[in-house]
C-alpha cells in the first residue's frame, strides 16, 4: 500500500466528533475528515450555522451529521455523547476544538471583569473537560483505538502574550490538562491517545474575536463595548507579531497529519515557536526572571 493511499484511508469509516465545528478550524476539520471518509458529527452551539454549513458540505457530496451542543453545559455534552454512541456505536476521534476569546486587549488583568474570566474558562477549559467526561469513558469501554485531540494555543500553551491574560492562561491550563490526560491514558494501558493541537505557526485567520455572540446572559458584562480589534490581522499588528496569518485549512491539515503520525505535540515547525520554547526553557532552567514581553 502506498503512503498516499495509507494516509487517505486512515480516517475512512472512523467516527469523528468536532466541537466548534461550524466555523474556523472546526469547519475545516469537519470538511477534511469527511473528504477522507470519516463519519463526522459537527457539534456547535449555533443551530443556524450548523444547518447552513451542513447544507453547504452536503452540496459538495460530503456526509455530515450536524448536532447542537453547548460545551459549557455538562448535560448538553452528555446528551450529545449518548446520541452519537447510539447512532454510530463508537467514537474514534474526539476533537475538543471549541474555543473563545474575550475583550481583554492590553488591559491589566486586575481590571478585567469576572464574567470574562468565567466565560473564557467555561469554554476553553471546562468545555474540554466536559467533552472528555462525556465521551472518553465509553470510548475506553469499547476498547478500540482512538484519539482525543484538544485545541490549545501557542499563546499560553507555549508562552503567554501579556496583552491577552485571560485567553493565554486558559490555554496554559488546557495544555497541562492534556499532558495529564496523556499520562493517565498511558498508565491505563488504553488504546486511546491524547493529542495537543497548537494552531499556527501564525495567528489563525478565524472569527474567534467575535465569539461573544455565543455568550449566555450569566457571562455578559453590562455596557461592554465591541472588541478592540476587528480581525486577527489587527490583533497581530497591535501585538507586534508576524503580520502573516495562518488559514484554518492549514491548521486542519496539520492536525490530521499529526493524528496519523501519532504525535502528542501537534505543532508547526515554521514561525518562532521553537525559539520561544527554547528561550522559555532556558529561562526556567537558569532561574532568571522572565523578560519583559
Amino acid at each position: 500500500m502506498s503512503e498516499s493511499t495509507s494516509e487517505s484511508s486512515y480516517f475512512a469509516g472512523k467516527v469523528a466528533v468536532v466541537t466548534g465545528g461550524a466555523s474556523g478550524v472546526g469547519r475545516c476539520l469537519v470538511t477534511q475528515l469527511a473528504q477522507q471518509g470519516a463519519k463526522v458529527v459537527l457539534a456547535d452551539i449555533d443551530a443556524d450555522n450548523i444547518q447552513k454549513v451542513c447544507a453547504e458540505l452536503r452540496a459538495q457530496g460530503l456526509e455530515v451529521d450536524g448536532r447542537q451542543a453547548n460545551v459549557i453545559k455538562a448535560d448538553s455534552m452528555n446528551a450529545l455523547a449518548a446520541g452519537v454512541f447510539e447512532t454510530y456505536g463508537n467514537v474514534h476521534l474526539l476533537f475538543n476544538n471549541a474555543g473563545v476569546g474575550v475583550k481583554e486587549a492590553a488591559k491589566p488583568l486586575w481590571t478585567i471583569p469576572e464574567q470574562d474570566w468565567q466565560w473564557a474558562y467555561a469554554v476553553n477549559v471546562m468545555g474540554v473537560v466536559n467533552g472528555i467526561r462525556a465521551f472518553v469513558p465509553t470510548m475506553l469501554e469499547k476498547g478500540e483505538p482512538g484519539h482525543v485531540i484538544n485545541t490549545s494555543s501557542g499563546n499560553g500553551g507555549i508562552t503567554p502574550l501579556p496583552t491577552t491574560p485571560v485567553y493565554a492562561s486558559s490555554k496554559a491550563a488546557l495544555t497541562s490538562l492534556t499532558e495529564v490526560l496523556h499520562a493517565q491514558l498511558m498508565k491505563a494501558e488504553s488504546k486511546l491517545q491524547a493529542h495537543l493541537l497548537f494552531p499556527g505557526p501564525y495567528l489563525v485567520n478565524t472569527n474567534i474575536l467575535n465569539s461573544d455572540r455565543a455568550r449566555t446572559d450569566e457571562f455578559r458584562v453590562e455596557g461592554q463595548g465591541p472588541a478592540a480589534y476587528v480581525d486577527m490581522a489587527a490583533l497581530a499588528k497591535s501585538a507586534g507579531l508576524d503580520f502573516k496569518l495562518t488559514e484554518p485549512e492549514e491548521v486542519a491539515e496539520m492536525a490530521l497529519e499529526g493524528v496519523r503520525a501519532g504525535k502528542f505535540w501537534i505543532l508547526s515547525k515554521l514561525g518562532s515557536s521553537d525559539d520561544k520554547l527554547r528561550a522559555r526553557t532556558e529561562n526556567i532552567l537558569s532561574r532568571e526572571n522572565p523578560p519583559l514581553g
